[in-house]
């Protein structure tokens, strides 16, 4: 879709608000004017003499710097664009906060950025506000290996901490596709879920304390590591999932256990939903505190990966679905019993249709490649409409068959180069009931959208499902919150970011 096919609506103090539980364009992006000022020469110059180093400051307001400003300004999917014309890289915490004072009170809008691979463009600027990139705040600060506890940098690299925490027989309780470039303070900040979640749980449970900077510039350091702490309100829980609206995290306190002795990986091909919904049943069953992932894959997106990367599928003939188990334990022995009696339960049941049980540490990064490559295979034909959702298990896929049919009826789908469409895939964690929805394209279109959108919102409302599993709301999700939260819980959240953030100088445009 093309910047001139959307349908701007700009709110300001005086103008009637849209009622987000209501029906809209799917087109609309709804602003809020927050009554911010435009950068001046004597902005950036201040902030030169902040941060000093030239690498500290990427310059577009006085000179040309579109090539530097072009990955900032860019999302991953390359669906959003910004235009800011400065983007801050400051080392320290200090340094955030005086830039975020000096930006509240000359009323200049920032926007807070990590690694940039979101997926609902949260970190792009909607208009020209000031990029706070983290990226140069990645320092692991300390890490206590009798309680597992480590402390670091927001800018820090999910893989790269783990790398570390991996020396010391410890692993970080987090694992996602975009583990090279994401950032710590972006993962705790859109609360990211990914594939460990069924074993250690949401970063609600596991981030001890958080160091953030509120939009005045004060400092407020609950960097706490102590996993109990009952003295009044737990208030660290407002900055995780925020989205960088209320604050700019700049270091994380977290609980990491200990790196599994034993891992092994099953990749099993399945003849329907319902069967992979009694192959997990039965998995928790026989598996129980060793199961630390159950992935769910349809056959399409199995399918187009083997076309994209062009690998030599796991499994012999074709399956309907495919699901990917896990197991992490302390001895290896143990869980390969375990194991094998699950293996052995759900084929002489005709649970399952085929299976593979990864022998090595090749072989297990092969398998997980099958999961973890979907996205980036999706991207092949050019676009993708993505939706992160949570649905009643029973009805999980369902909603890949409901949005198939509904956009095959439309006659937007096909192998026609000229059809908009390539096809609907469905996979995601199961043991989470978090689906992505997918919807591969050749090119953005209008006409996929109104058909898209609300009709996965609505259809997800009418089953107290959530719009939003982990990947957050940012620019593509704000309209449509109100088809998960009530009204009073929009009050509140508005409430508190008026609190928090009066003059809205914190990540604009997004989120409520």
């Amino acid at each position: 879709m093309d910047i001139e096919d959307i349908q701007i609506y700009v709110e300001t103090p005086d103008s009637p608000r849209l009622d987000p539980t209501k029906q809209m364009p799917s087109w609309i992006l709804l602003i809020t004017f927050m009554g911010t000022r435009k950068l001046s020469s004597n902005h950036v110059q201040y902030f030169k003499q902040l941060l000093g180093s030239e690498s500290a400051v990427i310059d577009g307001v006085s000179k040309d710097a579109s090539a530097d400003l072009e990955a900032f300004n860019c999302d991953w999917l390359r669906k959003y664009r910004g235009h800011t014309k400065l983007v801050l890289r400051p080392k320290s915490t200090e340094e955030v906060s005086k830039i975020v004072k000096y930006c509240n009170d000359n009323m200049l809008a920032v926007v807070p950025q990590g690694g940039n691979t979101g997926l609902v463009g949260g970190s792009i600027p909607v208009f020209d506000e000031i990029i706070v990139s983290t990226a140069r705040m990645n320092s692991i600060r300390s890490f206590d290996e009798m309680s597992g506890i480590l402390v670091a940098d927001a800018g820090c690299i999910l893989e790269v901490v783990d790398q570390y925490l991996a020396g010391r027989s410890h692993i970080f309780p987090l694992d996602l596709g975009a583990k090279g470039s994401c950032h710590l303070g972006g993962n705790v900040s859109t609360n990211a879920g990914g594939l460990r979640l069924l074993r250690y749980g949401s970063l609600h449970g596991n981030v001890l304390g958080v160091e953030v900077v509120v939009p005045d510039g004060t400092i407020v350091d609950e960097l706490s590591t102590l996993r109990k702490n009952n003295t009044g309100y737990d208030l660290k829980q407002l900055f995780i999932g925020a989205e960088g609206t209320i604050g700019i995290i700049t270091g994380v306190s977290i609980l990491c256990p200990q790196r599994p002795q034993a891992v092994n990986v099953a990749y099993l091909g399945l003849e329907s939903f319902g069967k992979a919904q009694l192959a997990f049943r039965e998995a928790k069953r026989h598996l129980s505190e060793i199961l630390s992932a159950f992935e769910l894959m349809d056959g399409i997106s199995q399918e187009l990966v083997e076309r994209v990367a062009k690998k030599k599928p796991p499994l012999e003939g074709k399956h309907p679905f495919y699901c990917l188990i896990e197991t992490s334990g302390s001895n290896k022995e143990h869980d390969d019993e375990k194991l094998e009696k699950y293996l052995e339960f759900v084929l002489s049941n005709d649970i399952i249709s085929d299976g593979v049980l990864a022998q090595d540490e090749t072989q297990v990064q092969s398998l997980w490649s099958w999961r973890e490559g979907i996205p980036e295979c999706l991207n092949h034909w050019g676009g993708v409409y993505k939706y992160d959702v949570s649905i009643p298990l029973p009805e999980l896929y369902q909603l890949v068959d409901d949005t198939r049919e509904r956009l095959s009826s439309a006659g937007l789908i096909g192998d026609d180069e000229s059809l908009p469409v390539v096809g609907v895939v469905g996979y995601g964690h199961m043991g989470d009931s978090n689906l992505h929805l997918n919807v591969p394209t050749r090119r953005f279109d209008r006409d996929v959208e109104k058909e898209l959108e609300p009709f996965v919102y609505e259809w997800i409302q009418k089953r107290n499902g959530s719009i939003s599993a982990e990947h957050g709301l940012g620019i593509a999700k704000k309209p449509f919150i109100g088809y998960s939260r009530s009204r009073k819980m929009l009050d509140m959240m508005k409430d508190i970011k008026k609190l928090y953030d009066p003059n809205g100088i914190m990540n604009p445009y997004k989120y409520i």
